[in-house]
């Protein structure tokens, strides 16, 4: 995290210092959103997330803690959330830069000015790394305000550009819909079905009827 001693490697100029190495929604991309088809229903992809998540990604060993991420979660109790700042903090990279004398600093191409104090003065760029057009300033881990793009010629960092994956192709068979068949039938005896209830008799109804009255 910016701001943070020890939270990122010591670097010159010229290098890269990602935050996160590990994109969390990969999983989901690749084996899941790579099965739905187009004009699916928010319902319907409710219900096919949640087959998938607990039929296939919870019971499924991880390669490194080799349990289950369901087994790992019971065993450590629920973590507390991050807030959205600090989850979105977790994913910036971040790259030093002296301040010329005209109050500019580049990078990959791209010119920004910043404020006219930290002239002279090495600075922290932090950046989301598939948004070049917005740059937080910070020196001796302080908030120097927003950097102003004056030559935008990339808009992507190169290093994210090599880093992305190709493009998942999806099993050609209805893998959700088995899933979500598997979950459904797994669940069939643990669900209420409010249908089936008896109505109140007369005696309950008129005694319903005087509470909603008061």
């Amino acid at each position: 995290m910016a701001g943070s001693e020890g939270g990122r490697a010591e670097k010159d100029q010229n290098t890269l210092a990602p935050r996160r190495t590990v994109d969390p929604t990969r999983t989901v991309r690749d084996q899941f959103l790579v099965e739905i088809d187009d004009g699916v229903e928010l319902a319907e992809l409710n219900r096919l997330f949640s087959a998938w998540l607990e039929v296939v990604y919870h019971r499924r060993a991880h390669s490194e803690t080799g349990q289950t991420p369901i087994e790992r979660f019971d065993a450590a109790g629920a973590p507390p959330l991050p807030t959205p700042a600090l989850l979105r903090e977790a994913f910036l990279w971040s790259q030093e830069r002296t301040v010329t004398k005209t109050a500019t600093v580049s990078l990959h191409g791209n010119t920004y000015e910043v404020d006219a104090a930290l002239v002279g003065r090495k600075v922290e760029l932090v950046f989301d790394p598939f948004d070049l057009t917005r740059i937080e300033v910070r020196y001796q881990h302080r908030p120097f305000g927003l950097a102003i793009p004056l030559v935008i010629g990339r808009r992507t960092h190169p290093q994210a550009e090599r880093e992305l994956p190709p493009p998942p192709t999806g099993t050609g068979i209805d893998y959700l819909k088995l899933l979500a068949e598997q979950r459904d039938a797994e669940i069939a005896g643990h669900r209420i079905d409010y249908s089936t209830l008896a109505e109140p008799d007369g005696d309950d109804r008129d005694i319903n009827e005087q509470e909603d009255r008061q």
